[in-house]
């Protein structure tokens, strides 16, 4: 796949069908992904690949936690700014209302958007999951370095025909998906990400960009 093309079908993708993703796939898409940039060559990221029973296990127990009410983990890292400016309320906004207006649910209806919500803890349906996590004494440059790596596994994802979904929202059930990784002490989970081939059954409706002009200035001769 040219990457041109790659760049531009990536998006998340929330449903997959259970056709399962081959490990040697997953191996060169992680190998090759090694080679994303990183300062000092750090390579700050620590990456757990969940499939099969494990992956089932732990789908089972995020969903009996939904089933209970069980309250959210405490977030180890803040998601969003307390209080967003502007473009950026904006955008937020408009995805929030293009993301669940397609799905028929309306700004108020609650409820409704957790049932949504749920779907994440349960990968989407997807047979794979990835996730990452980096030291909790590495900064800010070093989470800037876990990004382009998650970015550059998803590109080599799309080149192998496949799709995935990241998802900061299984930092809210950071301590599920320890009992089923069981990752060293002072490692901080950024987020899932699922994988596998898409559903394409399943209506979305594709986020818009906003124009070059927004967010780039060519300062030239």
């Amino acid at each position: 796949m040219d990457v041109y093309e790659a760049v531009t079908s990536r998006r998340a993708v929330r449903g997959f069908t259970d056709r399962p993703v081959p490990r040697e796939v997953l191996e060169r898409v992680l190998s090759a992904a090694a080679w994303a940039p990183s300062a000092s060559n750090l390579q700050p990221w620590r990456a757990y690949v969940v499939t099969g029973e494990p992956l089932a296990e732990l789908k089972k127990r995020a969903g009996e936690r939904v089933a209970t009410g069980d309250p959210w983990d405490e977030r180890e890292y803040e998601t969003y700014p307390p209080a967003l400016k502007s473009p950026y309320y904006e955008r937020r906004s408009a995805f929030g209302a293009e993301r669940y207006g397609a799905l028929g649910i309306s700004r108020d209806d609650w409820e409704a958007r957790q049932r949504t919500a749920a779907d994440n803890w349960q990968c989407f349906g997807a047979p794979a999951a990835l996730f990452c996590y980096i030291d909790r004494d590495m900064g800010r440059p070093q989470w800037a370095d876990l990004g382009m790596f998650l970015q550059t596994v998803m590109l080599l994802l799309r080149a192998e025909g496949l799709s995935s979904c990241p998802q900061m929202a299984w930092s809210m059930y950071r301590k599920t998906v320890a009992e089923v990784v069981s990752p060293p002490e002072g490692l901080i989970l950024f987020c899932g990400m699922s994988i596998g081939f898409e559903d394409v059954t399943v209506d979305y409706v594709r986020t818009g960009r906003a124009p070059l002009d927004e967010t780039v200035m060519f300062v030239d001769g």
